[in-house]
């Protein structure tokens, strides 16, 4: 259906005021739990499956080749090699004095050239030749590795005979400074350079370590942790196939659970493109046939709780260790004890006898008394070198290196992964006629299953042929109600659009673009799909070409991108409060939260604004 242009009246041109017109454009024609719900349900279609092959053989084939993908794809995208096959360079700083039974050690080592990690390394006294290790992951925790549950776990594996090594996770304790926040790894991603490869890097790192020490059986290494160290245990024990035992704790989740209530996480976790390869299942499916332990808690405050993440991530996994008859590697444990967000005694028990089993070490019945022993922050800290980076500084320092090629078409559209949408339904939702002014309010439901709003306003006198102006701003269309009234006032047809998770067509709020994030985790881009989204209202509006007015820098590059990407379909872009380069987000340090869209993979190494401007 299309918008009807023709001539209703022979009355005077409306002449309105931004106050005028302000009331229809505040106007709700979208709901945001319907953007909600739509979105869920694209992101989760788009999900891999799980399939269990007839053989344990054709499995590990199959999870070689993702693997490889993952590694090409995801986590090393854009990465030069000589970062990718860096050796460990771990630094031994000294011992710090410990306690009764092991030995405390504390090292440092670079991540990526500039950007340092610390790490501590508990170890065993009195050992007689090769023992196992475990490598420790930290979460969300900031006081990091000083956090007291992690200091008794990995104090109490010393002296159960491992070498215990416990890595600082970037953003936290030693690494906490604003610029290491786990979002600032799309600084990194819009350089061109996966920042989550800078999280499996970290991880990799100290398990080379481990499997290279001369005290440690390389056969012998599990890896455990809580959260964002659950996060990194499924992952990294999923890929690499050094590691022996894992015991990820309340850290991951299945991509489908995103089709109910939960949320998958931080950057990192939903690392760009990486559910476009394959899902968290897949990745727990490749423990098959190592011994895994899966814990999470019934009552999780923090996320993660048990009930609503088995259906998804467990149960369909049990037939993969079936294909190895190895039924009794594959655990699950359920915390009620304290049964919160947690790695208290109950869970750090359940993990001393899972490794104790499957690592070949002896029993253990109860837990050392280790508060005695438990130090501080400033006791444990190790040191960063002078001149340490930043995440934030790895992206800046990469982007500045950038040598773009000529624009290209082609090439746009796979950055942004363009695929055009049409308007399948549009619905009235509201509307009025007065004073020489006709308005409606639509909401546009697109052939992929999104949907769009907008405000269209037409003077009455208007002729068939009157201009039409699309007009995107980056607060959404009602705080566009000057420049609305300005063209309305020229005679002109108006339609004050919102796109995807803009104004009236966002989702119900979060403090952080979490869907953003899964449309990239998914392999698509927010920043293609609302250009897909003007292309198709301008296409229901009318067949003559389509004048576009951005504002704000956001309301700008989407405004460029779609002229460039339909170049016929719009007469002209006419940009106001913009920016002249994207380098001012690394000139200025602007957060991902503000311009979620514009931090797409690839875009700023291969387009500015200016070049996008060429294209057209």
């Amino acid at each position: 259906m299309r918008f009807a242009l023709a001539l209703l009246a022979a009355v005077a041109a409306a002449q309105t005021t931004g106050r005028s017109v302000k009331p229809f454009l505040e106007a709700p024609v979208q709901n945001p739990e319907v953007t909600e719900y739509q979105v869920r349900q694209f992101i989760v279609k788009r999900v891999p499956r799980l399939t269990a092959p007839a053989a344990g053989a054709a499995w590990h084939k199959e999870a070689s080749r993702l693997r490889q993908r993952a590694f090409d794809e995801v986590f090393f995208h854009g990465w030069p090699q000589d970062w990718i096959n860096a050796p460990h360079g771990f630094e031994d700083r000294g011992v710090i004095p410990a306690g009764q039974g092991y030995r405390l050690r504390k090292f440092r080592y670079p991540v990526v050239p500039g950007f340092w990690t610390t790490a501590l390394l508990y170890e065993p006294l009195n050992q007689q030749g090769k023992t196992a290790a475990i490598l420790n992951l930290n979460g969300h925790e900031p006081e990091g590795k000083s956090t007291e549950y992690i200091q008794k776990r990995c104090i109490n594996q010393a002296r159960q005979g491992y070498y215990a090594l416990n890595l600082e996770w970037i953003g936290m304790g030693e690494l906490a400074t604003k610029e290491n926040l786990h979002w600032y790894s799309s600084h990194v991603d819009l350089a061109g350079l996966s920042g989550s490869g800078l999280f499996y890097t970290a991880m990799r790192k100290g398990l080379d370590f481990l499997a290279a020490h001369p005290g440690v059986d390389p056969a012998r290494i599990g890896v455990t942790g809580l959260s964002g160290g659950g996060w990194q245990t499924a992952v990294l024990s999923g890929f690499d196939p050094r590691v022996a035992a894992a015991i990820p704790n309340a850290g991951y989740l299945s991509g489908l659970n995103y089709g109910g209530r939960e949320g998958i996480g931080d950057n990192e976790q939903s690392s760009t493109d990486l559910l476009s390869v394959l899902d968290y299942t897949h990745i727990t499916a490749m423990r098959a046939p190592r011994p895994t332990l899966l814990i999470y808690n019934a009552e999780d405050n923090c996320c993660f709780r048990a009930p609503r993440i088995r259906p998804f991530l467990f149960d369909p996994v049990v037939r993969f260790f079936d294909l190895f008859d190895a039924r009794g590697n594959f655990a699950w444990y359920e915390n009620r004890d304290p049964g919160d967000h947690n790695y208290q005694l109950d869970n750090r028990m359940q993990s001393y006898r899972f490794f104790a089993k499957h690592l070949r070490m002896p029993p253990v019945e109860q837990e050392s008394p280790a508060d005695a022993d438990i130090k501080t922050a400033a006791e444990l800290n190790v040191g960063l070198p002078e001149g340490q980076l930043t995440m934030f500084d790895v992206g800046r320092r990469h982007a500045l290196t950038i040598r773009r090629p000529a624009p290209s078409l082609e090439r746009l559209k796979q950055v942004l992964r363009f695929e055009p949408v049409s308007v399948q339904a549009a619905y009235p939702m509201t509307n009025s006629n007065s004073r020489g002014l006709e308005t409606a309010g639509w909401r546009f439901d697109l052939s992929n299953g999104l949907s769009a709003s907008a405000v269209v306003l037409r003077p009455l006198a208007a002729p068939t042929d009157a201009p039409v102006t699309i007009l995107l701003h980056d607060a959404g269309r009602a705080a566009a109600f000057d420049a609305v009234s300005a063209r309305v006032n020229r005679g002109e047809v108006v339609a004050a659009l919102d796109v995807l998770f803009t104004g009236n067509a966002d989702s119900a709020p979060h403090p952080y673009p979490v869907h953003d994030r899964m449309l990239a985790c998914i392999g698509q881009r927010s920043l293609g799909l609302r250009a897909a989204q003007v292309s198709a209202v301008a296409d229901w509006l009318t067949a003559r070409p389509v004048r576009l007015e951005t504002w704000g820098p956001r309301s700008q590059a989407l405004g460029l991108v779609t002229a460039a990407l339909a170049p016929r379909r719009f007469n002209g872009v006419d940009m106001r409060d913009g920016w002249k380069s994207l380098s001012k987000i690394y000139e200025d340090r602007l957060e991902y939260q503000r311009y979620p869209e514009l931090f797409c993979m690839d875009f700023y190494k291969e387009f500015d604004l200016d070049s996008l401007a060429a294209l057209r």
